[in-house]
């Protein structure tokens, strides 16, 4: 890996440093031309004449001889500049009917070192393009050597002509001892050359670049601290508008330790090891062992991106975001044409990383496809350009998408975006590191009781939105903070955060409705029989809040319970004491109002739910236990007619298990109501007073509760 300085050159010109760093392309194309065979180069406009250069010294030496097309011509003092692409047309139509190549032996080699400017064109062709197609197909007898910018587009029939084509991005790392002078290693440190850790800040730098770059370092010889030299081949890498994001994985985004002990395991750690070591062959076998491809899914918020980007950052890696539709054209081939430009320009910035925003929009299943079918063509040419990597190029490609069961099957063997990576929802732990971090960068400073108070309403759903699809990511917990943080900035607050300060920002987009005293009466009412029940029932959750002043869900009131402690198992008891809870608000107007109202009707509704799934779904008895004597032993929602494929037998036992389930549960919160009717009117009153009841006030408020409303631990 370490070269003496000694073994270096003491000069190198740039046409001999082409011919150390491409000796086989050379050899290639000299082959290929030879063999009459058409040759398309596609490289860094600022090494087409050094490369012909090169290659022309290889065609003499066979005794074949070359037109240079340029657009070039002899002009007289005071002779206005002709324009560029008409020139090299007018030179072109007389290379092809004007007789200036030998037609005996045809070893005469017409090259068009601006070929993509001739012919470059977005979906129609120019008309100087269609008379530049007609040229290159007129005489057979011309051997046409061509150069081509990977940054413009070629149209098919042009590259079609081209029967050997050589690509060429940066340099091969066996080269790159070839192309450093004695005067570079010294700037770059003290202890020879380290090709490896050069090549990885240059791998997309073609000889012509380098060159220029290492001879343009600036500082001192043997510099003790290399690291501002280092620092200037990274700028000087970095293509268009491409930069290194300063991007820490464990201080700047919050929780999610699972996902980044995945991260720094299979991905960072493996990079470290591979770069501590000096042995080529053990180099070459981590190399192998890098994942290339990945895929981060998870649903919307939840910091795909962000991950990505701390990569990069880990790794000194430039970053391009790519949002999938962006990359589709209306015109034919140009779809494709993006996305190998983005690949280039990522090589050409090595170490780099590619993300894909949304890569479903264009890598879905294929055969699914309802559009243009376009989306068919960039699959196979995004497939093509992740086959294509050097092993030992340090660039990836992140595949960003929400539902990563619709990608294309191919993407996801191995050697493509084998690694895939599950960012959720947060979880409370993930929550409240995410909160301490914007608490810290927008000066929240927020109480312990505020903070956990946040902690709790982020893990509920969101207004308009159900469990699964409305949860609180880390983009709705940000925008919470600076809803804090603009309200603190309006009132001039310096003080802490309070509970009140949380709850405001949570509630102040939202259009709550203003009862009247008689309303509040009847939904502190009902809200504090459910809670009546709940407290006097032993598998109920701890309740964490009652509130009458509405929620983010629209509710005129809510009950908010405690997550469980057991997440994934559920048990009987805990299916009908939920039944039983159910009924406390209706039975608590009917004991204390003598009246019922229609707020209930949803709660009749989710106790028939809960029900009916005990006994026909889960197969359970009323008394809790299960097997071929219990009415609902079998899954009835999977038969193709539901009840109808049941006797009616059956279908009576079924309806008659369910009724008597219901009546028992409402009788038994009715009883506990009665039972317990004072706490429920001095909680209710409390209510009225306060609008909002806390655990710890409730927990004084009903002290002989079989469940008491303890300050859950977060999950």
């Amino acid at each position: 890996m370490s070269i003496p300085e000694a073994q270096l050159p003491d000069d190198l010109p740039l046409l001999a440093a082409v011919e150390a760093a491409y000796p086989d392309e050379l050899s290639r194309a000299c082959e290929a031309l030879a063999r009459s065979l058409p040759v398309l180069i596609e490289c860094d406009k600022g090494l087409v004449g050094f490369f012909y250069a090169a290659l022309r010294g290889r065609l003499r030496r066979r005794q074949i001889r070359c037109n240079y097309i340029d657009g070039r011509v002899p002009q007289e003092p005071g002779q206005m500049p002709m324009a560029l692409v008409p020139t090299m047309i007018g030179q072109l139509r007389e290379a092809v009917r004007g007789g200036t190549h030998d037609e005996d032996d045809g070893r005469r080699v017409m090259v068009l070192p601006h070929l993509d400017l001739l012919t470059t064109s977005s979906g129609s062709l120019t008309s100087e393009a269609r008379e530049v197609v007609a040229l290159l197909y007129e005489n057979p007898n011309i051997l046409w050597l061509g150069f081509r910018d990977p940054s413009f587009n070629l149209p098919k029939v042009i590259a079609n002509l081209f029967q050997h084509r050589i690509g060429i991005i940066g340099v091969a790392r066996e080269r790159l001892a070839h192309l450093v002078t004695q005067r570079d290693a010294r700037k770059l440190g003290r202890d020879g050359l380290d090709v490896y850790k050069l090549y990885k800040q240059v791998s997309g730098v073609h000889a012509i670049r380098l060159r220029q770059l290492l001879s343009s370092l600036e500082g001192e010889d043997y510099p003790e601290d290399p690291s501002p030299v280092w620092a200037q081949i990274r700028e000087a890498t970095l293509e268009g508008d491409l930069s290194v994001p300063e991007l820490s994985l464990d201080d700047d985004i919050g929780g999610y330790a699972d996902v980044k002990t995945k991260i720094k395991d299979d991905i960072l750690e493996i990079i470290a090891r591979k770069e501590a070591l000096d042995d080529p062959q053990q180099i070459a076998m981590i190399e192998g062992l890098i994942p290339r491809g990945m895929i981060f899914w998870g649903p919307p918020g939840t910091g795909k991106t962000l991950f990505a980007k701390a990569i990069a950052s880990s790794l000194g890696a430039a970053v391009q975001i790519v949002n999938g539709p962006e990359l589709k054209s209306r015109w034919v081939g140009e779809s494709e044409e993006n996305l190998r430009r983005i690949f280039i320009q990522a090589r050409q910035s090595a170490p780099s990383l590619i993300v894909f925003d949304e890569l479903d929009s264009f890598a879905a299943q294929r055969g699914t496809y309802t559009g243009s079918g376009v989306e068919h063509s960039m699959v196979n040419q995004l497939l093509t350009e992740m086959d294509g990597f050097r092993s030992n190029e340090m660039v990836f490609v992140i595949g960003t998408t929400n539902f990563v069961e619709s990608l294309d099957s191919a993407l996801l063997r191995p050697g493509r975006f084998e690694f895939h990576l599950h960012i959720p929802y947060p979880k409370a732990d993930d929550r409240e590191a995410i909160l301490k971090i914007y608490d810290q960068r927008l000066g929240l400073d927020m109480s312990e009781a505020a903070l956990t108070h946040a902690v709790r309403q982020t893990g509920h759903p969101i207004e308009g939105s159900d469990a699964h699809t409305g949860r609180w990511s880390g983009d709705h917990i940000q925008a919470l903070c600076r809803a804090i943080a603009r309200q603190r900035l309006r009132n001039g607050r310096t003080d802490e955060t309070t509970i009140t300060d949380v709850e405001h920002a949570l509630t102040a987009n939202l259009d709550l409705p203003t009862l009247t005293p008689d309303e509040e009466l009847v939904v502190a009412t009902h809200e504090c029989g459910h809670a009546i029940v709940a407290l006097h029932t032993e598998h109920s959750p701890a309740i964490d809040r009652i509130s009458i002043r509405g929620d983010l869900t629209g509710a005129l009131g809510f009950v908010r319970y405690a997550d469980p402690a057991h997440k994934y198992v559920v048990t009987h008891d805990q299916l009908v004491d939920s039944i039983a809870t159910l009924f406390g608000g209706r039975e608590a107007e009917h004991e204390l109002l003598d009246q019922l109202t229609i707020g209930s009707a949803h709660d009749v509704e989710r106790a028939t739910v809960l029900a009916k799934a005990l006994i026909e779904t889960f197969g359970m008895r009323l008394d809790g236990g299960a097997g071929v004597d219990a009415p609902g032993w079998l899954e009835i929602r999977d038969f193709g007619g539901g009840h109808d494929q049941l006797s009616e037998r059956t279908r009576e036992s079924l309806d008659a298990s369910i009724r008597s389930l219901l009546d028992r549960e409402r009788s038994r919160a009715r009883q506990i109501i009665r039972e317990h009717r004072d706490e429920l009117v001095a909680l209710r009153d409390l209510l009225l007073e306060k609008k909002v009841i806390d655990a710890k006030t409730l927990s004084e408020q009903v002290p002989d509760a079989k469940h008491p409303p303890e300050t859950p631990v977060l999950e």
